[in-house]
């Protein structure tokens, strides 16, 4: 799972979120996370937590949840973390390979005529830093 630090990068880079099921995200605040006892990964499910259009944009709601009390939360308020598979298909034509190498995983991607690596001990922030490069350069 990619660090909530990379991404809140990533959202700051201009990555936007349409929340679907089996979406993964954690509320961005950490004081709030901290404070209420929500340093949880949610996912996006039709049963348990689902996503609602409202005229003020997407809400996300929690159904049944009984082990604290919050029935909904703006999408601003919330930070999605990608999967591997979407960070893939974010990069488009870009992504050349995964590569595993010793301690971690290196994402190779297109890059000026050339090629660019990006390396991590996880795959999942591997993918997230190429992503990240590509919507910062």
């Amino acid at each position: 799972m990619i660090a909530v630090e990379l991404a809140r990068r990533l959202r700051a880079a201009g990555l936007r979120w349409t929340p679907a099921p089996g979406d993964r995200f954690v509320m961005a605040d950490p004081a709030v996370r901290v404070r209420a006892g929500l340093d949880d990964v949610f996912v996006v499910s039709e049963m348990t937590v689902d996503v609602a259009d409202t005229p003020g944009g997407p809400l996300i709601r929690f159904n049944g949840t009984t082990e604290w009390a919050l029935d909904s939360v703006e999408k601003a308020d919330v930070l999605w973390l990608p999967r591997e598979e979407q960070l893939r298909e974010l990069l488009g034509a870009d992504f050349r390979r995964l590569e595993a190498v010793p301690g971690g995983f290196v994402v190779v991607v297109a890059s000026g005529g050339g090629e660019e690596r990006h390396v991590d001990i996880d795959s999942e922030c591997a993918y997230a830093r190429a992503l990240l490069a590509l919507l910062e350069g």
